[in-house]
């Protein structure tokens, strides 16, 4: 991340998936990262999308590791308890969407709720996973309806917080990323896996595409208010 300076700091949310872990690498090797904070739900202590208050735990046990330069949330999930996404209005089950939203919208909410104040003043980038399906104008297939559902939540939720930040910290960048299909435990039941993305190959292009993005405020940016998103080849995705 070149953009980001000498010695800047990383946190990884999320890394004990295929694309958390495979940031980790990447910025670990990147000669200019200073350290790199991996949290999982494996990490101590742990914390849970479903309960705020462990949230809020990890993140204040942070602070004296602040700034962050760079913050990556890789949280996330496609198969929810066993059920995967729906293909039907038929399938749907209210307990099932609402566990969607809650692991895949409020939980990564409630992390840039204590989250994104870590991030430091000059130029920093808060990144969230979140999926191609999510685009209400991009979808021409239908079907999975609590992944879709949740995931354009998430993107309204990061567009709104960018927008409330931008003000704070015009040097700030908010991104909503798709990954692009990659080899993993969430896509194995739905690709082949020799068609999908090595982990690393995606990190390396998302790494790249944040790197050129501008700024979130609107004051440093006249053309471009609120967060972006975009894929693993740099590419804008309509909302």
């Amino acid at each position: 991340m070149k953009t980001l300076g000498q010695g800047y700091r990383a946190l990884v949310i999320g890394s004990s998936g295929a694309i958390g872990g495979a940031f980790i690498m990447a910025l670990r090797a990147d000669p200019a990262c200073a350290e790199v904070v991996a949290l999982s739900r494996s990490t101590h202590p742990d914390f849970s999308l479903e309960n705020e208050s462990s949230i809020a735990q990890v993140a204040e046990g942070l602070k004296s590791a602040t700034p962050f330069s760079l913050i990556i949330d890789a949280t996330g999930a496609l198969t929810i308890d066993g059920h995967g996404p729906e293909k039907s209005l038929n399938a749907l089950n209210a307990e099932r969407l609402l566990r969607s939203f809650q692991i895949n919208a409020v939980g990564p909410a409630l992390l840039l709720k204590y989250f994104l104040p870590l991030l430091g003043t000059r130029r920093a980038v808060y990144a969230k996973l979140s999926a191609r399906v999510g685009s209400i104008s991009d979808n021409k297939k239908g079907g999975w309806y609590g992944y879709r559902a949740s995931k354009a939540a998430l993107n309204m939720l990061l567009q709104t917080a960018a927008i409330e930040w931008g003000r704070k910290n015009p040097a700030a960048v908010i991104a909503a990323l798709q990954p692009g299909t990659v080899q993993s435990a969430l896509s194995k039941p739905f690709v082949g896996q020799d068609a999908a993305l090595l982990p690393q190959a995606s990190v390396e292009g998302l790494l790249a595409a944040l790197d050129q993005l501008g700024m979130t405020s609107e004051t440093e940016c006249p053309t471009h208010k609120g967060a972006y998103f975009i894929d693993y080849q740099g590419k804008s995705i309509p909302w």
